[in-house]
């Protein structure tokens, strides 16, 4: 049972390894978390229904996944395919355009869940 509990921290360990990797060499990573900590501030202080708080965790999460599973493609490929290869430039700009989709739905969850609140306050 220790063995268990043991392995179970080292998955957090490289979990939390990956995550430090990602916000200390991606630069749009601090975009997001610039995003993120004004979103959240911005659902405090418009006091969002506990739906509203699920649809806005859902889209940072979203978000946030579809940059770490980009970032961990990158380097597969880059791994993979250290020289320029068509089919590497594929496998980087799908990964991209995948948190480019995230980002567009989140856009437009912010829009739809913030946009009510914020045209009662104008």
């Amino acid at each position: 049972m220790q063995d268990f509990f043991l392995s179970r921290l080292r998955s957090f360990r490289y979990a939390f390894a990956g995550w430090w990797y990602v916000l200390s060499t991606q630069r749009n990573a601090w975009i997001h978390a610039l995003a993120s900590v004004l979103v959240f501030a911005l659902g405090l202080w418009l006091h969002l229904s506990r739906l509203e708080w699920a649809l806005v965790v859902f889209a940072v999460a979203l978000v946030w996944t579809a940059e770490f599973l980009n970032t961990a493609l990158e380097a597969v490929v880059d791994l993979a395919s250290p020289e320029q290869h068509h089919l590497a430039k594929i496998g980087k700009d799908v990964g991209a355009a995948a948190v480019l989709i995230a980002a567009a739905a989140a856009i437009l969850i912010a829009l739809l869940v913030f946009g009510p609140h914020l045209w009662n306050i104008l």
